[in-house]
Order: structure tokens, then sequence, then C-alpha cells
């Protein structure tokens, strides 16, 4: 891929940007930064703002001082898109008044307004199916685009909105975590579309695989914008090539410190010397007193100027050692403690009836259950869930009964919809760990980067990572620990670090896991040891590893 050329118009200009979270947070301040045309990759740890920075330029958002210049066709796609289950999959493609106007035409209200809403879009339903049609999703029912996004799965709901984008054809896109939910075969029909995108394109994004697809990487740290040229692998690797350059400047500016600090030591010694020789002259008086005076106070004025120097090289030392460790990155990551739970091996933990055949989850064993987009994953999940709740499924899986749940079970859903977005983030814990006293619950939400006032805040006003984090906290610091740990989706959100930990925590953990995923390296990075595949319409079935 080519970059774009140089004289290309910029896609956006954000000058002199402040905005504030509604807990008075500053987010930027002063923030300039400019998006060229073409592909650029924007990357930064959870929390950094990305999603914020998006919303500014798409104008969802407005800036408190400063000024944001971008087209007036851009388009986002929201990472938060999957928990707006009551729009219809019109709204989501965003040709809902144009359909709308047009049913009244046919209708018989041949009305100004109606046409007006239509305009040139008298086609918009069929190229509207067939966009979806393309993006693998196909929609039954006689009102397939007044359907729900509640009743499509995460990844038929982002491939809905990317659809749309790809239809309404803005001069600027945005968007947001757009591999989320995705299974491989969908990645790669939205890798397509990347490649072919039209107009500029900013993709906020963990996915290391679309992220070289870009033309330029934009790093959001600290509340300041860097461009790096090239893809995310160039950046990575001259990020590289910079921190070991920052280490190396660490050692020779601590080795200039040591320096500095023995010198003095030396010239502290010597000026003391000096100082106890003058005093003896002075005391046997073997030259006349006003030169002996004289010589004193030389002597002192010397020694102070000496000292002084060398205190000025030391104070220049540690300066540079300090903005040697500056360049230095030393992030945090969240750090996890799973429950020490334990079960034994070949004890039923989960039990399902799949047509003629039960599937087990016996012991500490990890499942893995893949299946492609809307083969039924986490409707079976949630039977899994409710089974274990006694309650009844919102929907029954196809073909499939969950027979037996042995074990306490914790769930962290795809959607991430355990949150009440109205009570703050430490409300939300507490109510699955209403013994736990709040101090202790803000130190456990503190190990995963919540911290001071950020746990009084709305769960509602928390960027995707920080919600999935407050959500993973809620299931793990709950009064009683899961010994069966079902995960969807779960490294939705997260940053590279943010999922190493988690990886590091599964691998720990010694209670059972099903985790439903569609990112192949987590999946071998935990160690699952069977898999179960999901089939539309179909009871799951066992699998070998390495299938999908």
């Amino acid at each position: 891929m080519s970059n774009a050329p140089t004289h290309a118009p910029h896609a956006a200009v954000l000058t002199g940007v402040g905005y504030a979270w509604p807990d008075g947070t500053a987010v930027f301040d002063r923030l300039d930064a400019v998006f060229e045309a073409g592909r650029t990759g924007l990357i930064g740890r959870n929390g950094s703002g990305k999603s914020t920075l998006l919303k500014l330029v798409s104008g969802e958002l407005r800036p408190e001082s400063g000024a944001v210049s971008a087209p007036e066709r851009t388009g986002l796609l929201d990472q938060s898109l999957p928990l707006d289950t009551g729009r219809t999959v019109a709204e989501l493609l965003g040709i809902a008044p144009a359909l709308a106007g047009l049913r009244a035409i046919e209708a018989g209200d041949a009305s100004e307004a109606n046409f007006t809403a239509v305009g040139d879009d008298w086609d918009i339903e069929e190229r509207a199916l067939a966009q979806l049609a393309r993006f693998g999703i196909a929609l039954d029912g006689p009102d397939p685009l007044g359907r729900t996004v509640g009743t499509l799965s995460g990844g038929e709901a982002v491939l809905a909105g990317i659809a749309g984008l790809v239809l309404r054809r803005p001069a600027l896109t945005l968007l947001d975590e757009p591999t989320n939910n995705l299974d491989r075969r969908a990645r790669g029909l939205l890798y397509e579309a990347v490649d072919a995108w039209p107009g500029a394109l900013v993709v906020v994004s963990h996915d290391r695989e679309l992220l070289d697809r870009m033309d330029r990487t934009a790093e959001l740290r600290g509340g300041r914008i860097r461009m790096w040229g090239g893809n995310h692998t160039h950046y990575t690797e001259r990020l590289a090539e910079e921190q070991e350059a920052a280490r190396r400047a660490v050692r020779v500016a601590e080795a200039g410190v040591r320096k500095e600090k023995r010198q003095l030591a030396e010239a502290r010694i010597k000026l003391d010397r000096r100082v106890r020789y003058g005093n003896k002259m002075y005391a046997t008086k073997r030259e006349p007193k006003v030169v002996m005076k004289q010589r004193k106070r030389d002597a002192q004025v010397a020694a102070g100027k000496h000292r002084i120097m060398q205190e000025a090289r030391l104070d220049g030392a540690r300066e540079e050692l300090t903005a040697a460790e500056d360049a230095v990155r030393d992030d945090d990551a969240i750090r996890i403690a799973l429950p020490g739970t334990e079960v034994p091996a070949g004890q039923d933990v989960l039990v399902l009836a799949a047509g003629e055949r039960r599937l087990h989850l016996r012991g500490p064993e990890r499942i893995a259950l893949t299946g492609g987009n809307g083969a039924g994953k986490t409707t079976l999940l949630r039977a899994v869930v409710a089974a274990a709740r006694g309650e009844e499924p919102p929907v029954r899986p196809a073909g499939t009964e969950v027979a037996r749940v042995t074990a306490r079970v914790g769930y962290l859903p795809q959607r991430l919809d355990l949150l009440d977005d109205r009570l703050s983030v430490l409300e939300n814990v507490r109510a699955a760990a209403p013994s736990a006293a709040p101090q202790a619950i803000r130190a456990g939400l503190a190990r995963f980067l919540i911290r001071g006032d950020r746990a009084d805040l709305p769960a509602g006003a928390l960027s995707g990572g920080e919600r999935f984090r407050v959500a993973l906290a809620r299931v793990l610091l709950a009064d009683t620990a899961p010994r069966l740990l079902i995960l969807d989706e779960p490294t939705n959100d997260l940053d590279l670090d943010s999922a190493a930990r988690l990886t590091e925590a599964l691998s720990a953990y010694r209670g059972a896991l099903l985790v439903a995923s569609h990112d192949e390296a987590f999946l071998r990075d935990i160690g699952t040891t069977r898999r179960w595949r999901a089939r539309r319409g179909l009871p799951p079935e066992d699998s070998a590893p390495g299938a999908g």
C-alpha cells in the first residue's frame, strides 16, 4: 500500500482542543493534531481518550475549548454499537428516514417531506440488503431492515454498522474497534473493505493485522498525539529502537551522576584539607596578620566557588538522568488476582445435551467455544448462565439443553450489559460483593487501573476498555468466587498489555473455563484443552484443537 500523497488535503484538524470527562478529569488540554488523507491507525492505552477523540472529530461531542475542523460528511462506527439493542437495522445503516419516506410514498402519501427524505435513493432498500449480504449478513422475515440490534449477534451488529458506512460513503470515516466480535471470515471481509476504502479513514483498534493495513500510525499518549510514519509493525520497530536508546541514555546518565557525586566528594576532601592548612598557617602567624587574613578569605571564596561548581555539575547530571528516565516508558498494567478455586479432575462442572450426544466440561478444563458470527455462541452461554441461576434462558439454543451445572458461575457477557449505567462503578461492583467494605472494593478496582474518583463515576461514562475492566472486576471480586468462568469475547476493547495480563491470570486459574472468542492467539495462550464448535441452527459439536 502506498502512503497518501503529501499534497493531499487534511482529513481533520484539531487546534488547542480541551475536553474533560464528567467528573472534571481533563482528557485533553490544548491538543493539536492533524489527520491526513489516507488510512491512519489511532492507538493508545485503555482510557487514554481514543473514543472521546473520535467523537470530538465526528461532532458527537463538542470541545470545551479550541476548534475541530472535519468534513461535514463524517461517519463514526461507535464501539458501543452492539449495546444499543433497541435500534433497528435501518437506523444502524443510516437509511431509516429515506426508507420511511419511500414506504410512505408507496402507501400513497406523496407529500414533499417524503420525497425530500428519499432524495435520489429510490433503490435504497435493495442496495442496503446487497451491502449487508456483501458482509455475510442474511436477514430473514417480512421486514429484515426493521429487525433490532438485539436480534443480531455482536459481530453481525458491527458488520451492519460497517455496511452502513460503506453505503453512505462519508468523506471521513472513523472506526472504533471494528474487529470486536468478528470471526475470522468477517475480519477478512473487513480487511478487504479497508484496503479499498473510499475517502479518509481513522481506525482505533488493537488488531495488529488491521493496523498493519494503515498508511501511518497516530499514538495518543498523555493527552498528546504523536504521528509515526508507516503501519503498526513499523511503529513497534521504531518504538523498540527508541526505547533501547532511551535505556542506554539512562545508563549513561546514571554513570554521569555517580561520577559527579564522586568528584564532589573528592573536591570536598581537598577543600577541607586546604581550609585546615590555611587555619594552621594563620595560627602559626608565619606571615603578617593582614596577609594571613586575606589568604584565609581567598581560600574560603575559592572553596565556595569550587563547591558550587561541583554541585551545579551534579545537579545537571541529575537533570539529564530525569530527562532520560522520562523517555523510558513504564506504563501501568492491570493486575488480576483470580479466585483460588480448584475443581477436582474428572468432576462434571457442566453437561450439555446436544441431540443424542452429551458434552461434558470436567474438572479444570478449558474449553473454547468457536464458530462464525450468528452461530449461537452467546445464546448457548446465556442458557448455561440461566441454568446455573435456576432461570429460564432468554432464548433456547437450537437442539441443545443444559442438562446440569454443578459449579458457581462467573459470567462476563459480550455486550458488557451486566453493568447498570446509572450506578457508579463502586455501586456496580458492590452489587456483586455486598459484604465487602467500600475501601476493599476500591483497592480491588485499583488493580484494574480504576483509581480515585473514577470509582465514583457512573458506569455509562466509562470508555470501552474501562467498562470491560469494571465488568471483569465485578465478576472476580464477587463475594463467592466462581468455579466456572464463562467469558464471551473477553479481549474486546483491551489494549495489548491488558490482554497479556488477562492471559497470565487465566493461565493460573485452577477452576473451569468456557471461553467464546475469535482471538486464536488468546485461546492458544490460555491453554484451551478442547473446543466446542457452535453451528447455526444445530447443536454444538466437539472439534479438535486448532479447528474453528
